[in-house]
């Protein structure tokens, strides 16, 4: 028993020390530094609302939609920058990894604990946004902290899988690379979904089970419990059977546990192809 307390403790001590080097790595040699962090989802957001909010007119009528598009996009660029970095961390620490020995999976969950740090100061940027806005905060909003774990779970999963794609296939990080603009641009966080829902027809069926898909579920679960329960349609209020919000949830699991699986299965020969 003391042994395997002695390896946990180890493991977090390194887990620890790799996420401060990674964060102040990440940043380093930049004039702003760390304020990067919240600067860059800010102008993204900046020229989203414009083209989007203002010239095409894809918003969902209310004053709280600007803080909705960046509780979006900051909750998107979490998982864009967690899998991207946590794809290449098993490569990029190879030298570290042949040199002492620790579990590899350390590695790739540093990645996305670091990801974590970003996207709290992130949060913290929307709630002075939301406080301008006189947005009405509800109890819901002590359901959040359930929302961001399991984002935090997809992009752990994900990142577990890329990285061990990575370290066979180099091919893989241009490959997620298009593959974010596409679900960038596909699912509702630059627009709003009940912009789609409320038309109704082929393309509302459409969208709402577009909410099956367990990123875009978590992300609106996000936006509903943390801004504006009234005009966010969820995957728990736009369906009439009990069991369908189960499924991005059940989604979520096996995403993770194929993750560590296919990470624990590969990691011992991480050595061998890099």
């Amino acid at each position: 028993m003391k042994r395997i307390q002695d390896r946990y403790s180890y493991a977090l001590i390194v887990l620890r020390g790799l996420v401060k080097t990674d964060f102040k790595l990440r940043y380093q040699g930049s004039f702003l530094g760390v304020a990067w962090s919240v600067l860059k989802p800010l102008m993204l957001f900046a020229v989203m609302y414009v083209v989007f909010g203002k010239f095409l007119r894809m918003t969902d009528g209310t004053p709280t939609y600007p803080v909705v598009l960046l509780l979006g996009i900051c909750s998107w660029n979490f998982v864009a920058e967690a899998t991207s970095i946590g794809l290449h961390a098993i490569v990029d620490r190879g030298d570290l990894l042949r040199k002492i020995h620790f579990p590899n999976y350390i590695v790739v969950v540093s990645a996305t604990c670091g990801s974590m740090i970003s996207l709290a100061i992130n949060y913290v940027v929307v709630l002075i946004f939301a406080l301008f806005n006189h947005v009405q905060f509800t109890w819901r909003v002590l359901l959040l902290p359930l929302n961001v774990i399991q984002l935090w779970a997809l992009a752990l999963g994900m990142a577990l899988i890329f990285s061990t794609m990575y370290a066979y296939y180099r091919d893989i990080a241009h490959i997620w690379e298009v593959l974010q603009q596409l679900i960038f641009y596909g699912m509702p966080i630059i627009y709003p979904l009940s912009y789609v829902t409320s038309k109704g027809g082929f393309y509302a069926e459409v969208a709402r089970y577009e909410l099956l898909n367990p990123i875009a579920q978590t992300i609106q679960d996000i936006r509903h419990n943390f801004i504006a329960p009234e005009t966010q349609p969820t995957v728990w209020n736009q369906f009439g059977h009990w069991w369908v919000p189960a499924i991005p949830l059940a989604l979520t699991v096996i995403l993770l546990w194929v993750g560590i699986h296919v990470f624990r299965v590969n990691s011992r020969k991480f050595a061998e192809v890099m």
